[in-house]
């Protein structure tokens, strides 16, 4: 009904000017209006009359101009009928409907383009006969019907109610009908008005329309018009919704790009559009930048996309922070290494303490460096125990040649784009922590610590090692391609140090790619040394003691690392200091003095009673106890191993104390040794027989294998079968064959040291590690007596009282 309310249309169009209702009393008038016989026909297309109403129609067809003209000038009556097919041109009497409505033209206007538009009023129905005439326009013998009295019944009055009410809800639902409308309807009060008024505003087809004009009873018309207009109702509720769910979604777009006009004026009242000024700024900034010409073109590329787009499509941030990216990573930008061999050796000499195998190799990488100009940066990998100042010694390398630092910690990481980068079209993109950390330091050629590389994981989400595979080949590394940036970057230049704590968890391949360097623990001597020249007046700094000068002498610091502390590295040394200068803040914050040279009791009063003694290798000494010595991936460390025979069958070998599969085969060799050299080793062969035997290693909680006890088990079988003790203070490692011989194993240098801290004198070792031992310095194992063997004969006649 929307055009219905605004359009003048021609009577052989579809639609019409609203109803415009006269008064509802001239149909009483209607009674004593003379109507002929025989009346001209005006055929209306998807229009029909009704009694009452009135209608302004544009006349259009030559016909039709001619009848209304002859009509007005005469009594101004004509016979309204629908055509029942709308398209048809012109229409013959078949294409007619039968009934239709006698009209009084009450105006007829001329209009300035040479149509001409009616005002007709409908007075009574009509059924016509038969056409008489057809030229210069139809004229038809007509029937009047005789309309009947409103029923005065309740039926009908609720009926009447019903529509005034239905008609009301529609027009409030329908935003383009005006609110007059129902103002009219309530006004009246002739109930065959209404019905026609209501009918002829329809939103309904012709026929529907046609079928209630042919309704002579009026109580059944009214019947007819409550069902279509609760159809409509409905119709007009659901339209109702949808109109108010789309205008709520456009009211917001609205006042989105309300908004963003606002915006933009503002920036352009500022200085242009930002994104302009965005783009400009990228230009200017790619014009100085060197880079190769791939990326150059790539950068083109987006910066063209990135002109096309608007700021609030989605795609305009990807494409940004992507050339964002491009703009802030350092291509050919790189810094000038420090090539004074002199100042770095001070440099790494301050910094850390030992650690002569690194330095010697950092100062011959930057030695070809200064010889050649250029070249492949090596992959190296510092493999020892924790806190010996693997990464630290990273950062020295950095400030020592003159470079940018980076970190990487592996520790726990599982994705593979956290190397490579995410696919930038994915939410959250970014690119890999290689290029991240690249972007930061703003060079080409960092240092880059590649932090507990022996502690990745992986999962569903890929594996990262193998990620790493590519990134530390000096053959590939040059073309390093990254998910996000989506071009090739040159990595060779950066000189990559990864960490690790245990070299069997790296993988393979990835092995193959590291040189390996081993860092031992610290000697007691070095750890004093460390502590003196870092940790202590690190700690005094920390807790606001560096201006107080007390001392902690040699003797004190050295009984803090032998007693409290039982590491390769310095960590629980570094706590250690941190709770003596607790206590020294502490007397200080009440006191308002500090004791100025601290003493061995204010060593036990402040951090307790000692955690560790070497007492325990003086009690243990009794037959079948012999001291062995382990490598753990956090440094050395000494273990008992005893032997205990008992009365039984003499067939068994019990073993016990969590031990691995190579550590229990270590103990059936040496058991078959010493059975078949039983006489040779003063054992006599009947006690096999008649005794048990139990090997048990203790700590049971921690599992323990690898081939090193292998002498040690020897020395503790045949010191229980023959009763002799072993000599205290001793210790010994080495593998075992069958044929009596003594193999070298590894780890000498963490294992010695270990020796040393525990108090021990005195070291059994194969005499291939001999070189092993020569390489540590002379002045940490000062007082040990080392002795080599090849036999396991050797071994029994040193160790055994």
């Amino acid at each position: 009904m929307e055009k219905e309310r605004y359009i003048f249309r021609a009577e052989d169009d579809t639609d019409f000017m609203p109803i415009i209702p006269m008064n509802e009393q001239d149909g009483d008038q209607d009674n004593d209006l003379v109507i002929p016989n025989d009346l001209p026909i005006l055929p209306l297309r998807n229009t029909v009359l009704f009694p009452g109403v009135v209608l302004p129609i544009t006349v259009g067809r030559d016909k039709s101009i001619k009848a209304v003209s002859d009509v007005y000038k005469a009594d101004k009556l004509i016979g309204v009928i629908a055509q029942k097919d709308a398209s048809i041109e012109e229409p013959d009497p078949k294409d007619l409907c039968r009934i239709g409505t006698v009209a009084k033209i009450v105006k007829l206007i001329k209009m300035p383009d040479g149509g001409t538009t009616i005002i007709i009023q409908g007075k009574k129905r009509f059924e016509w006969l038969e056409m008489t005439s057809d030229d210069p326009y139809f004229k038809a013998s007509i029937q009047l019907f005789t309309e009947a009295d409103a029923p005065d019944t309740d039926d009908f009055k609720a009926y009447v109610s019903t529509i005034k009410d239905l008609a009301s809800q529609i027009i409030h639902l329908s935003p383009n009908l005006p609110t007059e409308a129902s103002i009219i309807l309530k006004n009246i009060e002739n109930p065959a008005f209404l019905i026609n008024f209501v009918s002829s505003n329809l939103n309904s087809d012709l026929q529907e329309k046609q079928s209630l004009l042919e309704i002579n009873d009026i109580n059944d018309r009214a019947i007819r018009l409550v069902h279509i207009l609760q159809r409509e109702l409905q119709f007009a509720e659901l339209k109702d919704k949808v109109t108010n769910k789309t205008r709520t979604e456009l009211d917001k777009q609205q006042k989105d790009y309300f908004l963003q006009q606002q915006l933009k004026s503002i920036k352009e009242e500022l200085g242009g559009e930002s994104n302009d000024r965005e783009i400009a700024e990228m230009k200017k900034k790619a014009e100085s930048k060197k880079w190769p010409d791939t990326s150059k073109n790539a950068f083109k590329t987006g910066i063209q996309k990135l002109e096309r787009m608007h700021v609030s499509t989605p795609d305009y941030s990807v494409v940004y922070n992507h050339l964002d990216l491009m703009l802030d990573l350092p291509w050919d930008e790189y810094t000038a290494d420090n090539y004074d061999l002199k100042n770095a050796q001070k440099i790494l000499d301050i910094d850390h303490y030992g650690m002569a195998k690194i330095k010697s190799r950092i100062l011959e990488y930057l030695a070809v460096l200064k010889l050649k100009g250029d070249m492949k940066s090596p992959i190296l990998c510092f493999l020892g125990p924790p806190g010996i100042g693997k990464t630290s010694l990273g950062k020295s390398i950095a400030h020592a040649i003159g470079r940018k630092y980076a970190r990487l910690s592996f520790g726990g990481l599982h994705d593979e784009s956290e190397i490579r980068g995410h696919r930038k079209t994915y939410i959250g993109a970014m690119p890999g922590r290689i290029l991240q950390n690249i972007r930061k330091v703003k060079s080409s050629n960092p240092v880059m610590i590649l932090d507990e590389i022996d502690k990745i994981g992986s999962d569903h989400r890929g594996d990262p090692s193998s990620a790493l595979l590519e990134v530390l080949d000096p053959e590939q590394n040059h073309t390093f391609y990254d998910n996000y940036l989506e071009l090739e970057y040159d990595l060779s230049k950066v000189l990559f140090i990864a960490t690790a704590n245990n070299l069997q968890n790296i993988q393979p391949a990835l092995r193959d790619r590291l040189e390996i360097i081993d860092l031992s623990g610290y000697a007691v001597e070095e750890k004093m040394e460390i502590a003196k020249r870092h940790l202590i007046p690190k700690q005094k700094e920390a807790h606001g003691l560096g201006k107080i000068n007390f001392k902690i002498n040699d003797k004190v610091l050295e009984k803090v690392v032998e007693h409290y502390t039982r590491e390769s590295g310095v960590r629980e040394l570094d706590r250690q200091l941190a709770s003596i200068m607790r206590y020294q803040a502490k007397e200080m914050a009440t006191k308002n003095k500090v004791k100025l040279q601290l003493t061995a009791p204010d060593i036990e009063k402040i951090l307790g009673h000692p955690r560790y003694s070497n007492e325990i290798y003086k009690t243990a000494n009794m037959p079948g106890v012999v001291v062995g010595l382990a490598w753990t991936y956090v440094g050395g460390d000494i273990l008992f191993i005893e032997t205990s025979l008992s009365e039984g069958k003499g067939v068994e070998l019990k073993l016990t104390g969590n031990l691995g599969n190579v550590m229990k085969e270590s103990a059936t060799t040496a058991l078959s040794y010493i059975q078949a050299n039983a006489k040779k080793l003063g054992i006599d062969p009947e006690l096999f027989k008649t005794k048990n035997i139990h090997v048990h290693v203790p700590e049971g909680a921690v599992p323990k294998d690898g081939p090193s006890a292998g002498i040690t088990m020897l020395t503790s079988l045949t010191s229980a079968f023959t009763g002799r003790k072993v000599k205290p203070f001793l210790a010994m490692t080495g593998e075992i064959t069958l044929r009596g011989q003594v193999l070298p194993v590894g780890g000498i240098k963490e294992k010695v040291l270990a020796a040393k801290r525990a108090g021990l004198k005195e070291i059994v070792l194969c005499y291939l590690n001999q070189k092993d031992v020569d390489e540590i310095d002379k002045g940490f194992i000062k007082g040990m007596h080392f002795q080599y063997v090849k036999t396991m004969q050797q071994v029994i006649d040193y160790a055994l009282v």
